[in-house]
């Protein structure tokens, strides 16, 4: 039994894109290694960040930076499966919030992985977390926000 349990409401997906698991991103267990589920995570996170014109790192000198991730494992994924990755925003606080995933396999509706990326906004020419700009949270009008 997972010692974390990842549940997300429904209605806060915003985005969804599909990943083919590569042959190179099967482990020695025959199956989607962590390792490259790290990378399809990043890779969702990226396209669903583009798709709503969010640069990771913003010429002004400030971006996004992940700050902790965490991922249960449902079932395995194998080579050449299609993989759909439905991304959403949640638990906004004043510098940053949660970017959440539900990793299913649409040949056979089963669910893959839950996962849940921190984030904030980053001043890398500053070094140090900035506030969210208010540009960001308008693009997720139903998110909740928290104090």
């Amino acid at each position: 039994m997972a010692r974390l349990q990842l549940h997300f409401p429904e209605d806060q997906y915003y985005f969804s894109t599909q990943l083919t698991v590569r042959v190179t991103d099967i482990n020695g267990a025959n199956h989607l290694g962590n390792d490259s589920m790290i990378s399809m995570i990043s890779e969702a996170r990226a396209r669903f960040l583009y798709d709503f014109g969010i640069r990771e790192t913003a010429a002004g000198g400030s971006g996004i930076i992940v700050t902790d991730l965490a991922t249960t494992y449902k079932a395995e994924a194998h080579a050449r499966d299609q993989l759909l990755f439905e991304v959403g925003v949640m638990d906004f606080n004043k510098y940053g919030g949660d970017i959440t995933f539900r990793i299913t396999r649409p040949a056979d509706q089963t669910l893959i992985a839950m996962a849940k990326s921190g984030f904030v906004f980053f001043d890398y020419r500053a070094g140090r977390v900035v506030e969210m700009p208010e540009d960001f949270t308008a693009k997720f009008a139903r998110v909740n926000f928290l104090d």
